[in-house]
């Protein structure tokens, strides 16, 4: 049963003029072990005493999520850019939020993880991918204009990770 069925039961029991008590013995009776507790019962006897009518949740405010700002990622990002062996608390620190908060922003959203003491992007992330696409477009409109001057400038790189020391404990990786 919905806790709002619960409520209606217990507010039709109170406009009854029964007890609170006499509400959660009849509550007991009828719905056994899936009754509502006793704490339960009193805070929405006194609601309606109150003058409550509604059985519904009302609305609660709830802090706005200003953490997670482009502007905080955009921070965050270049922190971590600058210093990829900075500590969550000291980001925190830095950029006056909770360490919850970059903590979120750094996995989820920037999608990058602690490996050693460093931190290093997971995946491709769609900032990654933005950039690489706008730099394209640019590389691609330069060729257009003159291939044979394009071609003479243009260099590529290869992003590939080359492991030539592997550490066989964190406290070796920590250098």
């Amino acid at each position: 049963m919905e806790k709002e069925q619960y409520r209606s039961v217990i507010r039709s029991l109170f406009l009854d003029e029964k007890s609170r008590s006499e509400i959660k013995e009849r509550l007991d009776a009828v719905y056994g072990d899936s009754s509502p507790s006793m704490a339960t019962v009193k805070n929405w006897f006194n609601e309606f005493q109150r003058g409550r009518t509604s059985v519904f949740d009302e609305p609660r405010p709830s802090a706005p999520k200003t953490a997670t700002t482009e502007c905080n990622v955009t921070k965050f990002h270049d922190l971590i850019l600058a210093d990829r062996r900075l500590k969550v608390r000291e980001i925190a620190e830095t950029v006056g939020i909770s360490k919850d908060r970059v903590g979120h922003t750094l996995h989820e959203i920037l999608g990058m993880r602690k490996l050693l003491p460093r931190w290093v992007p997971r995946l491709v992330t769609s900032v990654n991918k933005r950039n690489r696409e706008t730099t394209s477009e640019q590389c691609l409109t330069l060729f257009k204009r003159n291939p044979k001057k394009f071609l003479r400038r243009f260099v590529t790189i290869d992003e590939t990770w080359i492991h030539w020391y592997t550490p066989e404990t964190k406290e070796q990786g920590v250098e």
